[in-house]
């Protein structure tokens, strides 16, 4: 159940963030997707992750992996998001 739980907050996030930037400038798509995914997306995905992998290879330990996960999508989340601030806008 709790697995369940952390895929629903994920799909919930992104969902939101699509929404979000839905029709805007990629400037403010880059700030809104690097938001949710440092926000409620990476948490819930690692958390979910790595209890679902525990769950398959029947170890609890493995489900540690979570903090090799969380970290990576975090950064990439941080990248979008530093690009949103500092890119400029293409004039046409």
């Amino acid at each position: 159940m709790a697995i369940a739980v952390g895929y629903v907050i994920a799909l919930i996030g992104a969902v939101i963030a699509y929404q979000l930037s839905e029709g805007k400038p990629k400037k403010r798509k880059y700030k809104v997707w690097g938001i949710a995914l440092m926000l409620p997306i990476s948490p819930a995905l690692a958390f979910s992750i790595g209890l679902s992998y525990a769950v398959i290879v029947e170890n609890g330990w493995a489900a540690l992996i979570m903090w090799y996960i969380f970290p990576i999508i975090f950064i990439i989340g941080l990248i979008m998001l530093l690009v949103g601030i500092f890119n400029k806008e293409e004039s046409k």
